[in-house]
């Protein structure tokens, strides 16, 4: 790979070594002593954070440890493993198939070691959380705060990301547990609780729009809007109704975050399309209102908690995903229906 987040770097040109990795693999009695050694353990770490860098950090070893071991497994197995893509890495197909096995592998011993934990009156263990940023800036937070005071010792590692790297996560058990808005099921995701939220305007309470009846994306659009970009999941939902209404959309603000949508709508200049998620405080203080757009056929956003289809989850997880389902059926959630 090239440099510390990257696929680990071909032996200077030259040496006996040009040729990693080897063309084929290892006998499966070799290859046997090269898992039970360090570079399985290492090959996880990095094919579940997707950097060499945080990958170290994690295991508390050098970048060039990790690179050198990722080399080794390469070179046993003869193909690679990561793939560079953009300025991040990205799972090669034979390392997709590796870490979904090893992944397997894995969470018995994560198990074992929870359940001996729980021998000695601990509660341990770790949950990987992929979220979507509304999510986050919600309602997350207070789920989060009340499960960490029943279970101090659990660790929670949370990653905000784009709906569709939740659900991608997901499928390839690099998380356990994913909150986001889908709009239909995706491949190898269970859909474990789903709540409809409407879809609407946030604006300061003094913009024109606050008080005009049957909110309407055409009104919407003869005011400055703002609106998510294709990677927030609510655009897949509002594009047709966007496209239909106008035979040119005027300029628009788009954005890839959430937060952006709320403080341009704080701005008063603004007219936001989104669910009122992410934006609670604001309405509940007054600072923002929330109107539903009532557009013709205009559908629901559907918010999921989320696990892998048919992953058994371990202990930690499982006792958080118990905990995530009652408190998401029991809150009140704004736009909810």
């Amino acid at each position: 790979m090239a440099g510390q987040d990257a696929a680990p770097d071909a032996p200077a040109s030259g040496s006996d070594e040009d040729a990693r990795p080897r063309k084929s693999a290892l006998s499966p009695a070799l290859l046997a002593r090269v898992f039970h050694q360090p570079s399985l353990i290492y090959f996880n770490a990095v094919a579940e954070h997707l950097s060499i860098r945080e990958a170290a950090r994690r295991l508390n070893v050098a970048s060039s440890a990790v690179s050198r071991q990722i080399a080794h497994l390469e070179d046993a197995l003869g193909l690679p493993l990561f793939e560079r893509e953009a300025r991040r890495l990205k799972l090669a197909p034979a390392g997709e198939i590796l870490y979904r096995h090893t992944r397997r592998l894995a969470i018995p011993i994560e198990t074992a070691i929870s359940e001996l934990d729980m021998l000695r009156g601990l509660r341990t263990g770790r949950v990987r959380i992929a979220t979507i940023e509304s999510v986050g800036l919600s309602f997350l937070p207070r789920l989060i705060a009340e499960f960490g005071k029943r279970h101090p010792r659990i660790h929670l590692d949370v990653a905000v990301t784009p709906a569709s790297e939740v659900t991608a996560r997901l499928a390839a058990r690099r998380v356990d547990i994913g909150f986001g808005f889908i709009s239909r099921t995706p491949p190898k995701i269970e859909v474990a609780l789903r709540r409809d939220v409407r879809i609407g305007a946030i604006m300061s309470p003094d913009h024109p729009l606050a008080s005009i009846p049957n909110l309407t994306i055409a009104d919407c659009i003869g005011y400055p809007m703002a609106v998510a970009k294709p990677e927030i999941s609510i655009r897949e939902v509002i594009e047709p109704f966007l496209l239909q209404t106008v035979p040119a959309l005027p300029p628009l603000v788009e954005a890839d975050s959430i937060r952006m949508l709320v403080e341009l709508a704080r701005s008063g200049h603004y007219v936001s399309v989104m669910t009122p998620i992410g934006a609670e405080a604001e309405i509940a203080s007054g600072a923002l209102r929330f109107r539903r757009l009532e557009d013709p056929g205009l559908p629901l956003n559907r918010f999921a908690l989320m696990v892998a289809a048919s992953g058994n989850l371990g202990f930690a997880p499982a006792v958080f995903f118990e905990h995530a389902q009652h408190f998401l059926s029991t809150i009140e959630l704004p736009g909810a229906v």
